[in-house]
């Protein structure tokens, strides 16, 4: 393992020298950032709205599919996803429980949009899947956990819709298991009524939680009777049948799994398990209590020249997303930092590595969904909003204190696009709109646009060609190019697919892109690439072509 990067800022005053490396460590403990992972309709952004609602950062949760309601979830800021109750973009959202600081870093559930959700788990210290108690591990559900059990990321889990009749418990555990390789550890146990989901029992306080049901849907804190399993005000609201019944679960769940062992959860090993619903708001309040308990802390990240530890006094963090457009009063651009080590401070200057720039970073912003609120600083976990010119781009290192070989966080994905059109403005009198949001929204990775020249840029030339990973990206950028940008657009089909980089000889990659069922193109940056019209021809080329050298993504 390479030593760690020493980024420390040594300050003038021994005092402040002393303090900070605390006061850093002090933050960073506090702080728990995650993220939800799980499969469309299991449940995540309305299980999302009722941890702001027990965080206290709203105080009436709506619904998602209730779209005639004055309420949309609050996650879902961009009025497309507000009209087809889906989530397309991350949203960040922050608050706090109970001392500690909680950054919910909300992804799109889509897989159509699972770049954005990619590089977010990569900002993310544990992630939360979620199942559905009738469906269990589906495929959404299993892309996203194999992205996390890659990077080591602690995977709680959280069975949703107990309200409704689901599979057995012990039953659904055990499918898991089979299915993703990791041991779901129940921390939380569901009681059940007869055929009604009452309450859950904490193994780990020994406590039994049963929950009142009220009048408001859940748009509003359960009241919860909470005591012993033996406890006489338990006796009082549920049946001895339940109670039976959760002790014969007990000494099976004893017997078989034993008890939560932290150092197999933080190994990637053992999954901590919770039972609930997010639509009643039964098990929300036990679930957030043990989460912050157990998930961990900001931890040390890589870069290319080793890790960078929390502990650092010197400011680092990377951007893992921009959007364009939050706010349509403001019409700017915000790129998401994660803040890797040391302080941020309002107005600091830091190192741009990309360039080697100096960049000033003013007015850092906490941001809950489209809200925003001015802060003075944060600590390693948090996420910072920045008002960006354009400056910055995803994958970017800031660096406080940096050295002349700087280091820089590496790991952010970027997948080859699937699907290719051709993107021809609608009303040619708003081309350089269009052109502009073209750039932004591939700037943001929302969508990767290509020319059929190499020094061809937007506003000029034929027009641009745009891929996506799924054929709701499209949607969503005609949407944005209209709403956002005042640029009406019409999508034409290309016909050709299965994209490779090419680098070499340019004459040679001019050769071998004019050849029958090909098509050369360039991206953003100028790098070639090849569009084929089918699979067997992209292989044929692989196979003959050798004097060129074949890449599946931008080299």
């Amino acid at each position: 393992m390479s030593a760690p990067v020493d980024l420390s800022v040594h300050l003038s005053d021994p005092a402040a020298t002393d303090a900070l490396p605390a006061r850093v460590a002090l933050e960073a403990a506090r702080r728990r950032t995650f993220a939800i992972i799980s499969h469309p309709d299991a449940g995540k952004t309305t299980l999302t709205e009722k941890l702001l609602l027990y965080g206290g950062a709203i105080h009436l949760a709506g619904s998602v599919k209730a779209r005639r309601a004055a309420r949309h979830a609050t996650s879902d800021w961009m009025k497309l996803e507000q009209e087809r109750g889906i989530s397309v973009t991350s949203s960040v959202l922050q608050f706090d429980w109970q001392g500690y600081k909680v950054n919910l870093l909300d992804t799109p559930g889509h897989a159509d949009f699972s770049e954005d959700t990619y590089r977010t788990l990569i900002a993310a210290d544990s992630a939360v899947m979620l199942l559905d108690n009738r469906k269990g591990v589906e495929e959404r559900t299993r892309q996203l956990f194999e992205v996390c059990h890659k990077r080591r990321t602690p995977i709680f889990t959280f069975v949703n819709k107990c309200d409704r009749a689901g599979e057995d418990p012990l039953k659904l555990l055990d499918d898991v298991e089979k299915d993703l390789g990791i041991t779901c550890a129940p921390v939380t146990w569901p009681i059940v009524d007869g055929d009604k989901f009452v309450g859950v029992y904490d193994r780990l306080t020994q406590h039994v939680l049963l929950f009142e049901r009220g009048e408001h849907h859940g748009s509003q804190q359960l009241a919860t009777i909470e005591g012993g399993l033996d406890a006489p005000e338990i006796a009082e609201h549920c049946s001895p049948y339940a109670l039976d019944r959760l002790r014969e679960d007990l000494e099976l769940l004893d017997v078989g799994l034993g008890q939560f062992d932290p150092e197999a959860f933080r190994a990637g090993q053992l999954s901590p398990t919770f039972f609930g619903s997010a639509l009643t708001n039964f098990g929300v309040e036990p679930f957030l209590r043990e989460f912050v308990q157990l998930a961990p802390g900001p931890g040390p990240r890589d870069t290319t020249k080793g890790p960078i530890a929390p502990e650092t006094t010197g400011f680092a963090g990377f951007v893992f997303k921009i959007q364009a457009n939050m706010d349509p009063k403001h019409r700017d651009r915000m790129a998401f930092v994660r803040v890797v080590s040391g302080r941020y401070a309002a107005g600091m200057e830091t190192t741009l590595t990309r360039t080697g720039k100096t960049l000033r970073l003013s007015a850092p912003q906490s941001v809950m969904a489209r809200e925003r609120q001015a802060i003075d600083e944060a600590w390693p976990g948090d996420v910072v909003g920045i008002v960006d010119k354009g400056t910055l781009r995803i994958g970017d290192t800031l660096l406080e204190v940096a050295p002349k070989d700087p280091p820089q966080f590496s790991d952010i994905p970027r997948f080859p696009p699937e699907h290719f059109v051709r993107v021809l403005s609608a009303d040619p009198m708003r081309r350089k709109q269009l052109d502009t949001g073209l750039k932004q929204l591939s700037e943001e990775g929302a969508a990767q646009v290509f020319f059929a020249e190499a020094d061809a840029k937007l506003g000029s030339g034929p027009s641009p060609i745009v891929g996506a990973i799924g054929q709701l990206q499209f949607d969503v950028m005609m949407f944005r190019l209209e709403s956002e940008y005042g640029a009406p657009a019409k999508l034409e089909s290309l016909g050709y697919g299965n994209p490779r980089w090419v680098t070499g000889d340019r004459k040679e990659i001019e050769r071998v892109g004019s050849v029958h069922g090909r098509i050369l193109l360039y991206d953003i940056k100028g790098n070639p690439m090849i569009l084929f019209s089918d699979r067997w021809a992209m292989r044929s080329a692989l196979d003959k072509e050798t004097k060129v050298e074949w890449h599946e993504s931008a080299p």
